[in-house]
């Protein structure tokens, strides 16, 4: 059962974009650990919710894939998200907001990345063939 991690960012109005931009850039580095379901971890911001009020404010969101609850307690865990979260944002945030939920089995085909990375009928460099 695949778990979905989601969280919303606001930083207090002092805090620079240059500290944003690394917080956004050291996050990222998070997909690489191995909790992570096949590095599926995604940053993005600012906002383009139309109305903006719509967004609350929240100028980030995070969101992440792990195979179940265990991976995503390691991910929780790790020292490297600790060391991203202590060093980067719970010093500066305003707000946050976390949102985590299991994929319904019926849904879960859409979490297999696997297939998601070669469409059928397409040629890979790798393979020189029609998969």
């Amino acid at each position: 059962m695949t778990i979905v991690h989601m969280v919303y960012f606001r930083f207090r109005s002092d805090v620079t974009d240059e500290h944003k931009a690394t917080f956004v850039r050291e996050l990222k580095k998070l997909k690489d650990l191995p909790c992570v379901k096949d590095g599926r971890l995604l940053v993005g911001g600012p906002s383009v919710t139309d109305p903006i009020e719509r967004s609350k404010g929240f100028e980030f969101a995070l969101v992440s894939f792990h195979q179940d609850r265990a991976a995503l307690d390691a991910y929780q865990a790790s020292k490297e998200h600790k060391w991203v979260t202590e060093t980067y944002l719970f010093p500066y945030k305003e707000d946050l907001c976390r949102f985590d939920f299991e994929v319904a089995p019926e849904d879960e085909h859409i979490c297999d990345f696997g297939r998601m990375l070669k469409p059928p009928g397409i040629m890979t460099p790798d393979s020189g063939e029609r998969s």
